[in-house]
C-alpha cells in the first residue's frame, strides 16, 4: 500500500515489506474466477478464495439456521458447508445446488455460538482464546503459556461442562500480545515514549476525505502519527476502538493527499487492491510487516475472542471479539498491517498473536468488513488523480533476501534511494531522493523496543515464510 502527498515531498508509507528467509510461497495476483455448473446440477463448483467467501454467504442465507459454517477445502478448490438438516433433506439439496460440498453436522450455529458465551462468561482470564473450528465443527480454545494453576483448571472445566465433541482446548506457546512497535512504519510519541504502528489499508472517509486503516490498540495509544520518527504528523485518528473490536480511522491532514488502493510488494511490483471481502476458513492469505516482512498462512478459525493482559490493569483483561484466527506468524511490529489474499481482497488488519516467525504460532485479525462498516469508509483511492503504480504480476524468479542489507527493518520499497540515510530504509513505492527522515528506531508500546531488522531484505525478494 502505498500514497501520495501532493504537494511537497513524495512521502510514501508502504502497506508492508517483502522479506523471505524461504521460498513457502510465491505471491501471484490472479483474477478471480470460478467454473460454472448447468443449472441444477449437484457436482460442487471449483472456486477461487473470493468466490468461495461469496457462495458461502449467499449459501449461509438460503439455509438460515440449518446453516452450521463453512470452509475451503484448497486442494479441490470447493467450498465445504456444514448443514444440520434433520428430517429436511431439501436444505442438502439446495446447498448442493448452489455449488457447495455438503456434509452433515451435529453442532448448529446456535450451539456453537451458545457454548462461546459460556466460555465468556466463565473462563475469560487473560491468555485465552478461542474461535469457531467449521473443518471440526467445534470450538477450539487456546491458552498460552501464562495459563497455569486455578486458571488452567477453569478452562479445562469450562470446556468440560460444554459436553462432549463440543469444544477442543490445547495449550500454545508464547503469550497472546497486541504487536505494536513495527509494521510499516508510521510512528507517534505518548507520555510513556515512542509508539510504532503499521499502516493496513488505504480508504476514503464517510466524508469523502482520504484515510487509512490501522489497528485500534494503535489508535487509542496515540493521536497523531507521522509517517517519520521525528517527523512532524500527517494523519489524526478519527475513530479508534479497542478492546471489543480493534481498528481505527485515521484522516491524512492535508486533505489533498492522494493515494493508491494496492499492496507494494517490492521490486517496483504491486498487488492491487480491488475489494473487502470476509474470511473463510481453509483460504490462504499473506500478511504483511516490516518486521517479519511477507508470510503466508492459512485462516484456522472464525469469529476468535482473545483475552489479552490488559496493559493499563495488571489485574485487567482486554477482550476483543469477532476475530479472524490463521497460522500466519507475526512479531512484535507488526500491528495494523495487511492480511490480504492473492486475488487482492483486503481480508484483515494485524491485531495481537503468540509465537513468532521462528517456532511459528497463531495470529489474530480484525475483519476489514466490519471496520469499514463501523466506520462508514470505503476501501479505496481518495482524491483526484490517484492511482500511481502499476499492478504487477509477481517475478517467479526474485531472490530471497540480501544478507548485506544493514538498515533497521530492510527496505519497504519498490524503487530504492541508495543514498537514502533513513534508520530503516526508504518506506515509499516512489522514493524522494531527498528525504532524509529517520524510521528506524521505533520502541515498543510496552517498552521493549524490539530490533525491526528480523528478516528484513531489499525489497527484491516476493516469496514468503510460514
Amino acid at each position: 500500500m502505498s500514497h501520495k502527498r501532493i504537494p511537497k515531498r513524495k512521502a510514501v508509507i508502504a502497506v508492508g515489506g517483502v522479506a523471505a528467509l524461504g521460498a513457502a510461497a510465491i505471491l501471484l495476483p490472479n483474477a478471480n474466477a470460478s467454473q460454472d455448473n448447468s443449472a441444477g446440477a449437484a457436482t460442487p463448483k471449483t472456486l477461487k478464495a473470493t468466490g468461495a467467501s461469496d457462495l458461502s454467504s449467499q449459501i449461509a442465507g438460503l439455509l438460515g439456521d440449518a446453516f452450521a459454517g463453512s470452509y475451503y477445502d484448497s486442494a479441490t478448490q470447493q467450498l465445504v458447508v456444514n448443514v444440520i438438516s434433520g428430517d429436511n433433506n431439501n436444505v442438502v439439496v439446495q446447498a448442493e445446488k448452489a455449488g457447495a460440498k455438503v456434509r452433515e453436522v451435529q453442532n448448529s450455529t446456535a450451539e456453537l455460538t451458545a457454548a462461546a458465551q459460556v466460555l465468556k462468561t466463565k473462563a475469560t482470564v487473560p491468555g485465552t482464546a478461542w474461535s469457531v473450528d467449521p473443518k471440526t465443527n467445534k470450538i477450539q480454545v487456546l491458552a498460552d503459556s501464562t495459563v497455569t494453576g486455578s486458571d488452567w483448571d477453569t478452562v479445562l472445566s469450562t470446556v468440560k461442562s460444554l459436553g462432549t465433541n463440543m469444544a477442543t482446548v490445547k495449550k500454545t506457546a508464547g503469550s497472546f500480545k497486541t504487536l505494536v512497535s513495527g509494521g510499516d512504519a508510521i510512528f507517534a510519541q505518548t507520555d510513556q515514549g515512542g509508539v510504532r504502528c503499521s499502516l493496513g489499508f488505504n480508504v476514503t472517509a464517510s466524508d469523502g476525505a482520504p484515510a487509512f486503516l490501522t489497528a485500534g490498540h494503535c489508535g487509542v495509544a496515540a493521536k497523531q502519527w507521522s509517517d517519520s520518527q521525528d517527523g512532524q504528523p500527517i494523519a489524526t485518528v478519527d475513530q479508534a476502538t479497542f478492546p471489543v473490536s480493534d481498528f481505527s480511522l485515521v484522516k491524512y491532514d492535508d486533505p489533498a493527499t492522494q493515494t493508491t488502493s494496492d499492496v507494494n510488494v517490492g521490486n517496483g511490483q504491486t498487488v492491487q487492491i480491488t475489494q473487502a471481502e470476509d474470511a473463510t476458513v481453509g483460504t490462504q492469505v499473506f500478511r504483511m510487516g516490516s518486521t517479519t516482512g511477507l508470510h503466508d498462512g492459512t485462516v484456522t478459525g472464525l469469529d476468535a475472542t482473545v483475552n489479552f493482559q490488559s496493559e493499563t490493569d495488571p489485574n485487567g483483561v482486554d477482550t476483543v471479539n469477532g476475530l479472524i484466527q490463521t497460522d500466519v506468524c507475526a512479531e512484535a511490529g507488526d500491528s495494523g498491517g495487511s492480511l490480504f489474499t492473492q486475488d487482492g481482497g483486503a481480508v484483515g488488519l494485524t491485531s495481537g498473536g503468540s509465537g513468532d516467525c521462528t517456532a511459528g504460532g497463531e495470529t489474530f485479525f480484525q475483519p476489514v468488513t466490519a471496520a469499514l462498516t463501523a466506520t462508514g469508509a470505503t476501501l479505496g483511492d481518495a482524491g483526484a488523480g490517484a492511482g500511481a503504480g502499476d499492478t504487477a504480476t509477481a517475478d517467479p524468479s526474485a531472490t530471497a533476501a540480501d544478507p548485506s542489507a544493514t538498515d533497521g527493518t530492510g527496505d519497504q520499497s519498490g524503487a530504492v534511494d541508495p543514498s537514502a540515510t533513513d534508520g530503516t530504509g526508504d518506506q515509499s513505492g516512489a522514493v524522494d531522493p531527498s528525504a532524509t527522515d529517520g524510521t528506524g528506531t521505533g520502541e515498543d508500546q510496552s517498552g521493549t523496543g524490539q530490533d525491526a531488522g528480523n528478516g528484513a531484505d531489499d525489497g527484491s525478494s516476493l516469496t514468503s515464510n510460514h
